[in-house]
């Protein structure tokens, strides 16, 4: 049995160890940057091969009970989740070195915090327990903190940690409240015994535990850049270099959507229809907020950053559609974000390896004529864009289907027709660019680096899955489709109910 239990843990333990040893290595001398990436790189991989191992069926288990308390839990959610997770921290660091040397940043301490950030992610995916996760949340946060203002000597990145730092504290703080009041009205601060607690107590007094709830939903709402939480990001967002904002951006929104998830669907399922109208309201406010942010941004980084914001409200939409849909709208939710995932993750690595120099603004007169100097790169960015655009035969168009849909059979049609609209009204900023490359004479952008290195390789393998999602096997039959990644996101919810 416990030897079970190491096998279970094994992905999380290899990682954390990871850390620990990069950061030792760090200061020798003879240990080469380009050693430390390849030590971070085995770490990964391991991890996610260790994670693998558990693929395809639904399993869910307690390692070490007696030790964490039941503290931890190792599912087909944990897992799915924790894949991305470990997926992001290897993309970012592929994607990420060419831009880091470039750059004059890449140091042996990056590569440690970063691996201490996608711990404390898959920490919180797998915890039953506010303390810990709160633990969890501050060990990915603060990682953050220090990968944006490692560059001491950039204003730019030490003023956007700084405010990141702050407003995140205090988000902290609010979720150390929700976790007092949940245990004041419940004598426990194991989710799964408040869950106990409530569907014994049905008529107890539960003003406690709805505020403390709504205190904790308050804290991942700003995490995920909802409205009205949603400033700190794009400031946060600029400041961090490309790679960092790519990583933030996409799986460090997998994560608290991992732990949210888990929050609501197994221990809260009676009172979520109490925050459900709060949500809906949010949901759209988020999506129009963040749409008109984006229309008016001449800087692709804020324009993407605006553009997270959007995507955070789709997602918004299934959150409240989990109260009539279940299982329907989860799934939609854990299969968008892998959706998100590969195109926010692949638009932010092609921007880093483009503009590696600081020096080089990138914005949108930069890429007139981009597609008459470096085709395949127009290409693969064209492709990241319409799928985040939610254009048919993308892995975009399948997510932002599945949400919609959902929202209709859930009732919220509402919510449907201002999420179609502002799918519309994405289209125009994310169309810009693809125009701007294909339609307009070139720039002066002379100093774009040449297609080489396993940088424009992976770029270049996120762009085929995207259009892999879209089409599945169409086209080759008995090729693994989308229905894998269906099925794959169904079995991690029902994880959650063993």
């Amino acid at each position: 049995m416990k030897y079970d239990d190491i096998i279970y843990l094994l992905p999380l333990l290899s990682i954390g160890v990871g850390a620990v040893v990069l950061m030792l290595l760090s200061p020798i001398k003879s240990f080469s940057i380009n050693r430390l990436s390849w030590v971070t790189l085995f770490f990964l991989v391991f991890a996610f091969g260790a994670t693998a191992l558990n693929f395809g069926h639904v399993y869910s288990a307690t390692p070490f009970k007696d030790i964490f308390s039941s503290m931890l839990i190792t599912d087909t959610f944990s897992g799915y989740f924790s894949s991305i997770i470990i997926t992001g921290g290897i993309v970012t660091v592929l994607v990420g070195s060419h831009y880091f040397e470039k750059a004059n940043m890449l140091r042996g301490e990056v590569f440690s915090l970063l691996l201490f950030s996608v711990f404390g992610m898959m920490l919180l995916v797998q915890t039953t327990e506010l303390l810990t996760a709160f633990i969890a949340l501050e060990i990915a946060s603060i990682s953050l903190y220090s990968l944006m203002g490692f560059q001491k000597n950039n204003v730019k990145r030490v003023e956007g940690a700084f405010r990141y730092l702050v407003l995140g504290s205090i988000a902290g703080i609010m979720l150390l409240l929700g976790t007092t009041l949940m245990y004041a009205g419940t004598q426990s601060t194991n989710i799964l015994e408040i869950a106990k607690y409530i569907s014994a107590h049905p008529h107890a007094n539960t003003t406690l535990v709805i505020t403390g709830g709504t205190l904790i939903l308050i804290t991942f709402l700003f995490k995920i850049a909802a409205f009205p939480f949603q400033n700190w990001s794009m400031d946060a967002y600029e400041g961090a270099p490309l790679p960092i904002t790519a990583f933030m951006a996409s799986t460090f929104k997998v994560a608290i959507f991992g732990f949210i998830l888990r929050f609501v669907l197994v221990d809260f399922h009676e009172l979520k229809s109490i925050w459900n109208d709060m949500l809906f309201y949010i949901a759209i406010l988020t999506m129009i907020y963040g749409s008109l942010l984006a229309v008016f941004q001449t800087s692709l980084k804020r324009m993407l950053s605006a553009s997270s914001i959007v995507h955070t409200g789709y997602l918004l939409i299934a959150f409240v559609s989990i109260s009539n849909i279940g299982e329907s709208a989860a799934t939609s939710i854990i299969f968008y974000l892998i959706a998100y995932f590969l195109s926010s993750m692949g638009a932010f690595g092609m921007l880093s390896y483009i503009a590696s120099d600081d020096h080089l603004r990138v914005t949108y007169e930069d890429f007139k004529g981009f597609a008459h100097i470096r085709p395949y790169m127009a290409a693969m960015m064209s492709i990241f864009m319409l799928s985040l655009a939610g254009i048919p035969s993308t892995i975009g168009f399948i997510g932002k289907f599945y949400i919609f849909v959902g929202a209709i059979q859930a009732g919220y049609t509402v919510l449907a027709i201002i999420g179609i609209f502002a799918t519309f009204i994405s289209v125009y900023y994310y169309f810009k660019l693809i125009a701007l490359m294909y339609f307009y004479p070139s720039s002066e952008m002379t100093n774009v680096p040449p297609l080489k290195g396993m940088t424009p390789l992976f770029i270049g393998i996120m762009a085929l899955l995207i259009i892999w999602g879209g089409i599945g096997n169409t086209l080759i039959s008995y090729f693994p489709g989308i229905d894998f990644l269906i099925d794959t996101a169904r079995f991690a919810y029902q994880s959650l109910f063993m």
